[in-house]
């Protein structure tokens, strides 16, 4: 662990270096890819020399108990010591999960893809709620949502919602929450009071960037057609809709909310650009793990992620066992104690893997 850090803080000075050359000053591009690294490393830096002093410290307080005539002062030295090494711990572990390293695409935006599972009405219904829930929690970090595509249900729900959200780390907070979220409780058009259990699907995904995919031309078919709401009711009277279908991998992503085809082809092209980085990433990520799955930040999105008890007022993460009787707070947003508590297990996790 050491050697890395020496490395790392030798690459340090000489980012300092570097940016204050002319050459890099007068590069913006340079400039900002190379005072990110530098933004990205700091923290690990600052650790480093506090354990480096904490170490100096405890061996000048050992020295002084070894050689001290005086019996006072070998007792003070002695405290000293223990508090000593008790923050060179300390120091210790914060480094090794600094040193933990960071997926590339969590400062990114995050594209969220929210689906009625099974339960009919009641799954839209409930994949709306969600929808509202991550609107919520979006607001209170400060970010904004942008609607993408949106597929909505005869009673006021979402057979399909996806959407953009722009934020500083906001792919790297919410990708915890793909799979399926389980609802149970007495849908609005249950007489008998009877409890259901309806389900939806959240996808998160990185939003790509020129430079994360590039996509030939030739590999998309566009077609065109004219938009509709539910129920067939037209929305506008132009081909404005547009599908399109990557043809290596048969995606496809359709998009009508905007009465502009150039608009509509912008957004599928954004959906469908950032599916593709996903892809790339899970091949990436199964090529460098070997058999390790994470039991938190799985891309299985067929597994079962958390249960929303309505009459429990219960809401249970199953990943991490995790029970908060939090249900209404959860449900305006208030996520952050579970994304807190999934990001330190993931991290204990990869530390014991020795990623």
């Amino acid at each position: 662990m050491f050697d890395k850090l020496k490395e790392i803080s030798e690459r340090y000075e000489k980012l300092n270096e570097l940016l204050s050359s002319a050459d890099v000053l007068s590069d913006q591009a340079k400039y900002r890819e190379l005072t990110k690294e530098h933004s990205g490393i700091s923290p690990i830096v600052q650790a480093y020399e506090k354990h480096t002093a904490v170490a100096a410290e405890l061996e000048d307080a050992e020295a002084l108990v070894a050689d001290s005539d005086d019996p006072e002062l070998k007792e003070m030295a002695k405290e000293e010591i223990g508090e000593l090494k008790e923050e060179k711990v300390r120091l210790e572990d914060e480094l090794k999960k600094l040193l933990v390293p960071k997926d590339p695409s969590d400062d990114k935006n995050a594209i969220m893809e929210v689906r009625a599972g099974t339960g009919g009405e009641e799954a839209a219904l409930f994949a709306a709620d969600l929808f509202k829930m991550y609107t919520r929690f979006a607001e209170k970090e400060g970010w904004k949502i942008e609607e993408l595509s949106v597929s909505p249900s005869d009673v006021g729900g979402f057979k399909e919602i996806i959407y953009l959200v722009k934020g500083n780390n906001a792919y790297g907070t919410l990708k915890w929450e793909g799979g399926v979220h389980r609802v149970q409780r007495v849908p609005v058009t249950e007489t008998s009071g009877r409890i259901h259990t309806s389900a939806a699907t959240v996808a998160v995904l990185p939003e790509a960037e020129d430079v994360d995919i590039e996509i030939d031309p030739n590999d998309l078919q566009i077609d065109v057609f004219r938009s509709s709401g539910p129920g067939g009711q037209s929305v506008n009277t132009t081909d404005s809709a547009v599908r399109i279908t990557h043809l290596p991998t048969n995606m496809v992503v359709t998009c009508q909310d905007e009465k502009s085809q150039h608009k509509n082809k912008a957004k599928a092209l954004k959906v469908l650009k950032s599916r593709l980085l996903d892809v790339k990433k899970r091949e990436e990520m199964e090529k460098t793990a070997g058999d390790r799955r994470s039991q938190v930040s799985t891309g299985d999105r067929s597994a079962k992620i958390r249960t929303y008890n309505f009459p429990e007022k219960r809401v249970t993460d199953h990943r991490i066992n995790l029970t908060l009787y939090k249900l209404d707070n959860i449900l305006i947003g208030e996520l952050d104690e579970i994304i807190e508590k999934l990001r330190i297990a993931d991290q204990a996790e990869r530390m014991s893997a020795g990623e």
